[in-house]
């Protein structure tokens, strides 16, 4: 099966899957939106970089399991980011996640995910041809991007269920394929500050 297959299954997948996460929530939908800063660089060896190149991600969330302190989760998210150097790019990703929450509101949790993103260069671009340079025409590039995640968070009401929560998440991201033959993969780094809230919905019996 070719990339491009691939990557349509990947989007249609993410498409079809997150209506089946907003509305399978009872009461209320978790939103999740954060602030961050991309960086090409291998993860775990920095953990704040400069210059910053801005990004956002929103996305949304629910529940597999729960327990007094600990749930499984699944999360749906769109992103964008622009590397001032580099490109920029738009996202689409799906997460597993475990978290693990403290009685006085702090919460840990460990993150992997999969996404599709579609990059442009963020300089013109030219070709030599016939003699001379002509500019050339971005349509993009598609690529994969498998991520793994630790996020800090905080609760700010200790004893509710669907409290709002701000958290720091270090992202970890590898593209895929990057540059065939030259560079088979491009490692990132994200900083995310973010914030989860709830948007309270009537469920229709």
């Amino acid at each position: 099966m070719s990339f491009a297959q691939n990557r349509k299954r990947f989007i249609i997948f993410i498409i079809l899957f997150t209506p089946a996460i907003i509305f399978g929530q009872e009461r209320a939908i978790p939103i999740n939106i954060s602030l961050f800063n991309e960086s090409t660089a291998i993860p775990y060896t920095r953990f704040f970089t400069t210059p910053i190149h801005p990004g956002i991600q929103i996305g949304t969330e629910f529940n597999y399991k729960t327990k007094e302190n600990t749930r499984l989760f699944q999360s749906a998210n769109i992103c964008y980011f622009y590397h001032n150097y580099l490109a920029q790019g738009f996202g689409l990703n799906t997460e597993i996640g475990y978290e693990y929450r403290l009685k006085h509101g702090l919460a840990f949790s460990g993150i992997f995910g999969i996404g599709y993103i579609h990059t442009f260069a963020t300089t013109e671009e030219y070709y030599f041809s016939n003699g001379q340079y002509e500019k050339k025409v971005d349509r993009g590039n598609a690529r994969f991007y498998p991520s793994l995640s630790v996020d800090i968070g905080y609760y700010l009401r200790k004893t509710e269920k669907n409290s709002h929560k701000i958290f720091i998440r270090y992202q970890s991201w590898v593209e895929y394929p990057y540059s065939p033959n030259f560079i088979p993969l491009m490692t990132h780094i994200n900083l995310h500050v973010g914030i989860k809230f709830f948007i309270n919905i009537k469920k229709n019996d």
